[in-house]
């Protein structure tokens, strides 16, 4: 973490060192992270961290900082990148050194905004200016969160939110604020809770103010205890089939045998009543759109209860889409719905990338977030994968459903912090739209989730198995359902706003009349 000798000629030594020591905050702040939540970390972390910004002599060195820190932030954050590269080694070998770190020195550059705001407020030691290092800080990580969703086809991974994502009752508790301001108000919060300390003995009181008042609101949304269920079983199978697998004919016609063996079980297990089968991404080898033999298979096991299964669907053009497809008898799909977050490099190459390396060419994205009407079941809002951690982007807002369904293919990262990070992102979406989601893996993590934010069921990692629960009653819509990311701006835009009123009163008037 060397700066260039120009930037430092005139630093004292100790400062030399300052880009180091940002980089090793930046570990520590990792450990908050999914499956950590190591969160009491982040109360030393983010003081010092911008202690470092504060006393960095320069934009361009607070710049410098700000990276170092969110490189070794994602650096052990976004290590698991590189378990699906070792499973295509013998294609891909050359990538396995460079994949985690060049991603990290990517992602890194979203910290450099909020580093040179927080240099550019350059406190004195008072406690207007240091309290608005820390809402500078806090506002302008929120813009740089909606921009790192956004720019370079949206990487929206490891916001400091999801911190909050903890198992049980102290995690729905937590959570709550996402119903207002979705992961980008979590974000703000625990920025500033962590920060406050900064400012002493006071800093202290006022966190630990923050923080029982946060735990209020929560307490206070949940009161009512789980929502209520529907006359409905969801049952989702887990197949756990290995990845990327064998396309031979036996290979492809085991699996298939697999799905329906599984589904066979399902619906034994769901027993009489409403229910609907539910089958991870991409499970089906069979294309279930076209092929009426495929659904009549399934038909006569599942008769008139619907099946969504993951499948690769082809448009009329040609096109090859990754999609839900839902089947109800033996007759034509009734509904489908095809993924339109795609992974970059993994199932499409970025258009600015002048080389195609994705496997076989990739997908095409499908239109956007859709609502599917499938008959005998309440509407339902698809995600596929990677699309699950797009705070605000996931619901089309013309037509609210009443669940959401994640369907997703984890066994490309192992029992890697991978997985465990997209589940607790993924289960603040439910919070977000006050919709209660079911979440159904290959090999785990699968889940039925209430709207609040609670695991009501879990099927773990590496398992084979198939995953029951009736479906909650959702919400009224939240008021990040109603307006979105704007409230994300709302609230990144009045922290800096306050940050500034701070700062022009502690340059306006003296310390010895405060």
């Amino acid at each position: 973490m060397h700066m260039p000798d120009r930037w430092t000629a005139n630093l004292p030594a100790r400062l030399k060192t300052d880009p180091w020591r940002g980089f090793g905050l930046g570990l520590l702040a990792a450990l908050a992270l999914p499956p950590f939540f190591l969160l009491p970390l982040l109360w030393f972390v983010v003081p010092a961290l911008l202690r470092l910004l504060a006393r960095a002599g320069g934009w361009r060195r607070a710049i410098w900082v700000g990276w170092c820190f969110g490189f070794g932030f994602n650096l052990l954050g976004l290590f698991w990148v590189t378990e699906p590269i070792l499973i295509m080694a013998r294609e891909f070998w050359w990538a396995v050194p460079f994949a985690a770190p060049a991603l990290a020195a990517a992602v890194a550059g979203y910290m450099m905004l909020p580093a040179v705001a927080v240099y550019w407020i350059n406190p004195a030691r008072n406690l207007p200016a240091g309290l608005a290092m820390v809402m500078m800080f806090a506002g302008v990580m929120v813009m740089a969160d909606l921009a790192q969703q956004f720019l370079f086809t949206g990487f929206p991974w490891n916001f400091w939110g999801a911190d909050w994502a903890i198992p049980g009752t102290i995690g729905v508790i937590m959570m709550q604020p996402a119903a207002v301001g979705g992961i980008f108000l979590l974000t703000l919060l625990t920025i500033i809770a962590a920060g406050l300390p900064l400012l002493g003995r006071r800093g202290w009181i006022a966190s630990a103010g923050l923080l029982v008042l946060w735990a209020g609101y929560g307490i206070a949304r949940t009161a009512s205890g789980p929502a209520k269920d529907r006359n409905l079983t969801v049952a989702m199978i887990q197949p756990r089939f290995a990845v990327p697998g064998s396309f031979t004919t036996a290979a492809l016609q085991a699996r298939w045998q697999r799905d329906l063996r599984m589904t066979r079980e399902a619906m034994q297990k769901a027993g009489a009543g409403p229910k609907v089968i539910v089958w991870p991404e991409t499970a089906s080898p069979a294309l279930l759109q076209t092929d009426a033999n495929a659904r009549a298979a399934i038909a006569q096991i599942t008769g008139a209860t619907p099946v969504l299964a993951g499948s690769f669907r082809y448009g009329r053009t040609g096109k090859v889409y990754n999609a839900l497809i839902a089947v109800d008898g033996a007759g034509p799909a009734v509904a489908w719905y095809d993924k339109w977050k795609l992974v970059p490099f993994g199932e499409y190459t970025p258009p600015w990338i002048p080389l195609k390396i994705t496997p076989g060419g990739g997908f095409s994205p499908g239109p956007g977030p859709r609502t599917l009407h499938v008959p005998g079941l309440p509407a339902v809002g698809p995600l596929i994968c990677y699309e699950s951690i797009f705070s605000g982007e996931i619901v089309d807002p013309a037509d609210r459903p009443s669940w959401l369904l994640n369907i997703s293919d984890n066994a490309w990262f192992g029992d890697t912090t991978g997985p465990h990070q997209d589940f607790a992102t993924t289960r603040l979406r439910a919070v977000e739209e006050g919709l209660p989601l079911m979440v159904d893996t290959n090999s785990g993590i699968s889940a039925a989730i209430g709207p609040h934010g609670r695991v009501l069921a879990r099927l773990g990692l590496d398992r084979r198995g198939i995953l029951l629960h009736r479906l909650p009653v959702a919400l009224p819509a939240t008021p990040y359902a109603r307006f979105g990311l704007t409230m994300a701006g709302i609230i990144s835009f009045y922290a800096v706003m306050f940050a500034l009123v701070l700062l022009i009163i502690s340059i306006t008037i003296p310390v010895n009349k405060r």
